[in-house]
């Protein structure tokens, strides 16, 4: 079956989605210039999903502009969201955005519509691997050489963000690795350390990254849909302490993820009277990726528990934790890395212990702590005030539906927590660069 004609659909919807932007009442400081790209840096890429390699057909996750397909028929807010598809979904919503302006020079921030994640896919698998240390040069030639280059050299590229849907450290592959390991070079290349990078997560040093939300399954159109989630999420009787959902803790070697496991299996004899729990812990087995694109195997557990553990994985972050603040599901952290220092923009790292857990794996893995003791040890006031800090950061997590309402748009979600960020990064990061550059004009003419 050959794919889906994308590329000529999208490129109708983009010119209808432009049109339909309008501009608000104040746009000081705040104007967007989309460069358009040629379509092999994003809409290309997507006319070829049924053929990537090792991420199989991906095309059922291209509907719905990158929401993926419907959880079922009647559904209105959930969807089968793949998180490799966050760059088309921030691309649609940025053809929303009420401060475009097709002028770059009026514009203090240009967005690149550029689907870095999905060109990743050939040099992490595909044949070109070992040539990933070219990643992102044919856009970096584009930029500066075949199209208006002046759009970049006016501010170095400094006022350049792009999305890339994947780790940071899938883009950081040192240049001088030979033979090449995973990843690419992206990130590493000295022609885009000016710009931002918005990335499912970053490291922790370099100034271009900052982590945002990873995208969750639910997407609603309008406020009633979002009020009558967080109501449900308000009223749901948590009937388990813990849950954890993922994979992985079967080896006999000592980690987190083992410790959590053996730690599940233990507690179910224990009794539950007085406690008012029906179980201590609950498992959702995800092993070999069962509920990446299956909401409703996972959701339905978190409501039901009080805490919802995040033990870091490949990587320190998790897409889990946002599906627990969904879910109204206290996060119960291991790793200082896995949020607190990583998506200061939607969660301000002081305020981690209003709404969450920490606790150190060192403490579980090592000495034996048991992590239903530190959970029950908790006042329930103290638990009911957390879970109430969680619910009202809904909101901010989620990526609502392209389209959506107005009332919807009132409320700053994830992308658009994103975008204000970034601009203001951005423009702080400019100022800086043009007092450095008249404070230097004015000494060198005294």
């Amino acid at each position: 079956m050959p794919p889906p004609r994308l590329p000529t659909l999208f490129l109708l919807f983009l010119t209808a989605a432009a049109q339909d932007s309008d501009p608000g009442p104040d746009c000081t400081g705040r104007w967007i210039h989309i460069r358009q790209l040629p379509p092999q840096f994003n809409l290309d890429l997507l006319s070829n999903c049924s053929e990537y390699p090792v991420s199989g057909d991906f095309c059922p996750f291209v509907a719905n502009h990158g929401l993926g397909q419907k959880t079922h028929n009647s559904s209105r807010s959930w969807y089968r969201t793949d998180p490799l598809m966050l760059e088309l979904i921030f691309h649609r919503r940025m053809l929303e955005y009420p401060c475009l302006t097709p002028d770059p020079s009026l514009a203090a921030a240009v967005y690149l519509p550029y689907y870095a994640g999905l060109d990743a896919v050939r040099y992490l698998y595909g044949p070109d691997q070992n040539s990933s240390f070219l990643h992102g040069l044919d856009l970096f030639r584009f930029l500066t050489r075949t199209d208006r280059p002046s759009i970049w050299n006016r501010r170095r590229g400094h006022d350049h963000f792009l999305v890339m849907a994947r780790p940071a450290w899938d883009f950081s592959q040192p240049l001088s690795n030979d033979p090449p390991i995973f990843g690419t070079s992206f990130l590493e290349l000295p022609e885009f350390f000016n710009i931002t990078a918005l990335t499912l997560e970053s490291r922790a040093y370099p100034w271009q990254e900052q982590a945002i939300p990873y995208p969750t399954s639910f997407h609603p159109q309008n406020l009633g849909f979002l009020q009558s989630w967080i109501q449900r999420v308000r009223r749901t009787r948590r009937s388990s302490l813990m849950l954890f959902a993922g994979g992985g803790g079967i080896s006999a070697n000592p980690n987190i993820r083992r410790s959590i496991r053996l730690e599940c299996d233990n507690v179910t004899a224990l009794s539950t009277e007085g406690t008012g729990f029906e179980k201590f812990c609950d498992f959702v087995d995800c092993s070999s990726g069962i509920c990446e694109h299956d909401p409703i195997r996972f959701m339905r557990p978190m409501l039901r528990a009080s805490f919802c553990l995040q033990p870091p994985g490949d990587t320190p972050t998790r897409q889990s934790t946002f599906d627990a603040v969904v879910a109204g599901c206290i996060p119960v952290f291991f790793e200082e890395q896995s949020a607190r220092r990583q998506y200061t923009w939607h969660m301000a790292e002081e305020e981690y212990g209003e709404w969450s857990v920490f606790i150190a794996k060192e403490e579980v893995v090592g000495k034996g702590l048991r992590i239903m003791d530190v959970l029950m040890g908790i006042p329930r006031a103290e638990v009911r005030r957390m879970r109430e800090r969680v619910v009202g950061m809904i909101e901010r997590v989620v990526y609502r539906k392209h389209g959506s309402s107005l009332g919807l748009r009132s409320k700053k979600d994830a992308f658009d927590i994103a975008v204000d960020r970034a601009l203001q990064r951005i423009n702080s990061r400019v100022h800086q660069i043009l007092s450095h550059s008249l404070h230097s004009s004015f000494h060198s003419h005294m």
